[in-house]
């Protein structure tokens, strides 16, 4: 049986380069900080989506960055998960290889099935097919919705790419998330809202300040001109998309303590909030703001920053829950 063609089953996609998903422009790298560039092409909130008509199995044929044996995720599990609706299905390990092919059983069940990638060694799909007969046909095409932020939105210490915020909110929404949280990143880099700018979107969130108080320090005025200009260019080309500010979520060790220049985390999160709040007050109808600070314990916290699974789950249910209350989504 011929392979399929992988790209009409994408999600989550931003970008293609070469047949890789990618989480920056391919044509504006130069313009961006190198860790930008580096987490972007790690294609974190990559899935799979199909129906299947009389088809017991999927395989995926897959090539994927063989770690070095000093590769500090050498040791991560390389795990294709199979979805249906809110249901994990399965997990199939399979190694990261220069080609590999990887089968995964499909019970007997209607509707979308979704294959979540893994992510670590940024596998490229080449093609999925039905061994055993039948039809995967591409799911329908959701609502286009663009997710920026830090390490909390690419989903650290979420334990599967399926459990980060954006994921969950996703499917209880039935949007289409694309993640573009980048680790130690999300700065209110400039060149970034240009980007959010040029690509199709639904519906837009924005959530970034954790790391402008110890990654790049800022003081509080800074942070609210940047969030001011961020906002300003991702208008140019979506001037009437729906779009939700999230602030700062709780960072304990950083709530009260001054950072180099003298802000706290809780002056950045006010100044995200202010600048947010100017806005809609200024007549952005289509804005709305969910304030971060309340939405998290420490328990909810993997590492004093991080959150676990169930701080994920309640970031995506807080997030889910303004949306609808903006009336962004039904």
């Amino acid at each position: 049986m011929d392979w399929l063609a992988p790209e009409p089953f994408l999600r989550g996609v931003a970008w293609l380069d070469d047949g890789r998903a990618v989480r920056a422009d391919p044509a504006d790298l130069a313009r961006l900080p190198w860790d930008i560039c580096e987490r972007s092409a790690l294609p974190i909130g990559v899935r799979l989506e199909f129906t299947a008509e009389d088809a017991t199995e999927v395989e995926i044929r897959y090539r994927a960055t063989v770690p070095a044996a000093a590769d500090a995720l050498r040791d991560l599990a390389h795990v294709f998960a199979l979805w249906h609706g809110d249901t994990q299905l399965a997990e199939v390990i399979a190694e990261p290889a220069e080609e590999a092919v990887v089968r995964i059983e499909l019970p007997a069940l209607d509707g979308l099935f979704t294959v979540h990638l893994p992510e670590s060694q940024s596998p490229v799909v080449l093609g999925l097919r039905a061994p055993q007969g039948g039809r995967l046909v591409p799911a329908r095409t959701r609502p286009r919705w663009l997710v920026h932020g830090d390490s909390i939105t690419e989903g650290w210490w979420s334990t599967r790419p399926a459990h980060g915020w954006p994921a969950v909110a996703g499917r209880a929404l039935g949007l289409d998330p694309v993640n573009l949280g980048y680790a130690g990143a999300a700065r209110g880099e400039l060149a970034t809202a240009e980007q959010i700018a040029r690509l199709p979107a639904d519906l837009i969130t924005l959530a970034f300040g954790t790391n402008c108080w110890s990654g790049a320090p800022f003081t509080a005025p800074l942070l609210h001109e940047t969030t001011l200009a961020f906002l300003g260019l991702v208008r140019r080309g979506h001037p009437d998309t729906p779009l939700l500010v999230v602030s700062p979520a709780l960072r304990p060790d950083a709530e009260r303590t001054p950072n180099a220049l003298g802000a706290t985390l809780a002056d950045l999160r006010a100044a995200v909030e202010r600048a947010a709040g100017e806005r809609i007050d200024a007549g952005d109808g289509k804005l709305a703001l969910l304030a971060g600070g309340g939405l998290l314990r420490p328990e909810h916290l993997a590492d004093g920053l991080h959150p676990n699974d169930e701080g994920h789950a309640l970031l995506a249910a807080a997030v889910a829950t303004a949306l609808r209350k903006a009336d962004f989504v039904a």
